[in-house]
């Protein structure tokens, strides 16, 4: 409690899902937290209003990610809010999405969509944010885990793992700055996006036994791990990518 106290934290889509949960998880450190929001402003009122029944800090910023100008729009937002701070100590790049399409399903829109939501926004983000950006200041990307084949979101995975390769260079090249860069890569995770999925009772079996503990995931253990990489503990851990997925690769072998 109160590890991030003074610190002010911006997490893209913050309004639902992981996103909602790791806004929560800052906030009770301390954090005063920016809660982004691409379409769903009452979603992104909700987490802030839950937050502040906690005795957290936090305002929501509103701002599509995924076309063009979108970093320079989020930045704007940011500043335009009565509530922000002059500088950001924690940067995390939640949002994202899947496009569910195979090679032979994919056209040069839905690749080029996957990839301006997954890894370009992000990659402006932190872009343009740097001038923001704190010395000493922490960089979390929420991606994939590249290790895993799902053909099925074929271009999704590519982005994602655009967005790991950025991670590990980025990391080398704000390291003079103290910050540090780091990705997680969550697994089955039970959201309201996966809500349709996971309640066949067949597929949610069978998405349970993937990982080592026969369960899928929540929010809030994802919120856990990248809390960590916000957090001062993590000062000598950075260029890497952490595997939040339940030891899912263990239950392949």
């Amino acid at each position: 409690m109160g590890v991030l106290k003074g610190k002010t934290a911006l997490v893209t889509g913050g309004s639902r899902g992981i996103g909602r949960a790791v806004a929560e998880r800052l906030a009770r450190d301390g954090a005063l937290v920016a809660v982004h929001y691409g379409h769903n402003e009452a979603a992104a009122m909700e987490t802030v209003a839950g937050i502040e029944a906690a005795a957290g800090r936090a305002f929501a910023i509103g701002a599509e990610l995924g076309v063009p100008g979108d970093a320079l729009a989020l930045w704007a937002a940011y500043e335009a809010h009565p509530a922000h701070t002059a500088g950001v100590d924690i940067l995390v790049n939640n949002a994202g999405g899947a496009t569910f399409a195979g090679i032979e399903g994919t056209d040069e829109d839905t690749y080029d969509r996957a990839h301006a939501l997954n890894a370009k926004a992000p990659f402006f983000v932190i872009k343009h944010g740097l001038a923001r950006l704190r010395d000493g200041g922490r960089i979390v990307n929420v991606t994939g885990t590249p290790e895993i084949a799902l053909p099925a979101i074929l271009a999704t995975v590519m982005a994602k793992g655009a967005a790991n390769a950025m991670t590990r260079s980025l990391a080398a090249e704000l390291a003079p700055r103290g910050i540090t860069v780091n990705s997680v890569g969550p697994g089955i995770i039970e959201t309201d996006l996966n809500a349709g999925l996971l309640a066949d009772a067949g597929t949610r079996a069978h998405l349970a036994a993937r990982s080592v503990f026969h369960r899928v995931g929540t929010a809030e253990e994802v919120a856990d791990v990248v809390a960590f990489l916000a957090s001062a503990d993590s000062r000598w851990v950075t260029g890497q990518h952490l595997d939040a997925t339940g030891g899912l690769q263990l239950s392949l072998v």
